[in-house]
């Protein structure tokens, strides 16, 4: 049963985010949108829920359809209502008394704990935050739910939680959600639709499956736009070739026979479909300085803190060498970004000494928090390059363009990129530092897929030593050669991540 049905919509802001996109919605849907950064899935979703008003094309929904919308943010006039009113707030006016409960049965629903019901929601952490849209979109029972990154500051518990719940929804209910998690699309979606400025492509599977299915289609678009630029060419030189003959031997025949072949050779030209190239939002590149020491990190027995100083777990006796890629693995709450704040203290540009971590003299470090905190936002972009490095004005604006920064980008202040801009900024910045130590949490945060396996890439092919915290499975499978766990307040190592996702989606 078709529920929403989209034709030649297209939507062009500065530049066309995307054109003559047909899209039918149908009950059992669960559609993935997958773009780069600032491609369109937003603005997408919003011409969906009707808040936005396409340039082209149009929009025909079911009569009395009800859609619920989970925005990537957590809008100002909700920062103070408590949790709870902030999802009965959801409900019509005439339902919010007479049926309260139903507030309450969507937080049972998605776990949210009987202490934070009633705290005010700017004091809770961005994942709370994260389940409060979910659970306001859903309290009113909606015929369509529309989901905008919903993974957004999730740990691997929550994240399992949604893709139970998601999973748990009434078989009919169509879903049509934007992201960039892998691992989530592949267990929430049966339909993928790559959002593309010329001719997006939909796919009736899942993530994974429908990107093979697209990078096949567009490798053989480009053999064949090579094949037909190839046999213009040849007509061409026949046509040349015949034409000297012609004028020579002053045959008529051979006059029309080059005209032929001219016409054939333009044809093919005009025909011929260049293979599709996504445009880049911005490199995301790294290095590695290297070491001799074989040995960069040694932990002996660090008692890893609250700041209040109550012990959350104590390290053991571990090491940490040239080519490791380490992902510490946890549930939240349990001290990972705790270790990590210690680790870079002891490694910073004073080496503050921290009891039990010994480094060898010879560790830069590059360091990367999830905040993207250690900016100043009332920098620009090429300020934050001069400022830091010695490379000079042209230098500094070559990189910054290669980071996907145009000249406007980089005179605007820090404060006003995107998350996905202040993400490769920060790259930009480690690559500089020329570290041989990277410590790193949560750096895939602002990424799109397109960085993400840029990131996993420069990381394996730099051999780059590094210390993880991450949500982001594919990227841990992708990036790990050791695993660190915290458990029973214990630093243990363990052979693989599995276990530990496959204990978060239960």
């Amino acid at each position: 049963m078709s529920m929403i049905n989209l034709r030649n919509l297209g939507v062009t802001l500065a530049n066309p985010l995307f054109s003559k996109l047909n899209l039918t919605v149908n009950a059992g849907d669960r559609i993935g949108i997958v773009a780069a950064n600032g491609r369109g899935k937003s603005t997408l979703l919003k011409a969906i829920a009707g808040t936005f008003e396409p340039s082209e094309g149009e929009i025909t929904r079911s009569r009395g359809l009800t859609v619920g919308v989970v925005e990537q943010d957590l809008p100002t006039v909700l920062k103070d209502r408590s949790f709870h009113d902030a999802v009965l707030d959801a409900l019509p006016a005439g339902q919010r008394e007479a049926e309260s409960w139903r507030a309450d049965v969507v937080l049972e629903g998605l776990d949210v704990p009987e202490d934070l019901r009633q705290r005010p929601l700017a004091a809770l952490s961005g994942g709370w935050q994260r389940l409060a849209l979910i659970a306001r979109a859903w309290v009113a029972e909606p015929d369509v739910l529309l989901l905008d990154e919903p993974t957004n500051h999730l740990d691997l518990i929550k994240i399992g939680l949604v893709e139970r719940w998601l999973n748990a929804l009434p078989r009919d209910m169509p879903v049509i959600l934007a992201s960039h998690d892998r691992a989530f699309l592949d267990a929430v979606t049966n339909r993928t639709l790559f959002l593309r400025a010329e001719a997006s492509q939909l796919f009736s599977l899942p993530y994974s499956r429908a990107r093979l299915a697209i990078d096949e289609m567009d490798a053989a678009d480009a053999r064949r736009h090579e094949r037909d630029i190839k046999t213009a060419d040849q007509l061409r030189r026949q046509a040349a070739k015949l034409k000297n003959i012609g004028i020579n031997s002053g045959s008529d025949l051979l006059v029309v026979k080059t005209r032929q072949l001219k016409e054939r050779a333009e044809k093919l030209e005009e025909a011929a479909r260049p293979a599709h190239l996504e445009k880049s939002a911005g490199r995301v590149r790294l290095t590695n300085s290297g070491t001799h020491a074989k040995v960069l990190l040694a932990l002996d027995d660090v008692a890893v803190t609250t700041p209040s100083g109550d012990l959350l777990f104590r390290t053991g006796k571990q090491f940490i060498c040239q080519g490791d890629r380490i992902v510490l693995l946890g549930r939240n709450g349990v001290g990972k970004t705790r270790l990590v704040s210690m680790l870079q203290q002891a490694l910073a540009g004073t080496f503050t000494p921290v009891a039990g971590i010994n480094a060898t003299p010879s560790v830069v470090l590059g360091y990367g928090d999830q905040a993207l905190a250690d900016m100043d936002d009332s920098l620009t972009p090429h300020q934050t390059i001069i400022h830091r490095f010695d490379i000079g004005d042209q230098r500094a604006r070559s990189l910054l363009a290669g980071a996907g920064m145009t000249i406007e980008m980089q005179a605007r202040p820090v404060a006003n990129l995107s998350g996905g801009q202040k993400a490769r900024l920060g790259f930009l910045v480690l690559r500089l530092v020329e570290p041989n130590f990277y410590l790193l949490d949560e750096p895939t945060n602002h990424l799109d897929i397109e960085g993400q396996e840029a990131l996993e890439s420069e990381l394996k092919a730099h051999n780059a030593s590094c210390l993880l915290v991450s949500h982001d499975r594919n990227f841990i499978r992708a990036t790990g050669n050791r695993f660190w766990q915290i458990e029973g307040r214990r630093l243990v190592e363990v052979d693989s991540p599995e276990p530990f996702f496959e204990e978060a989606s239960r």
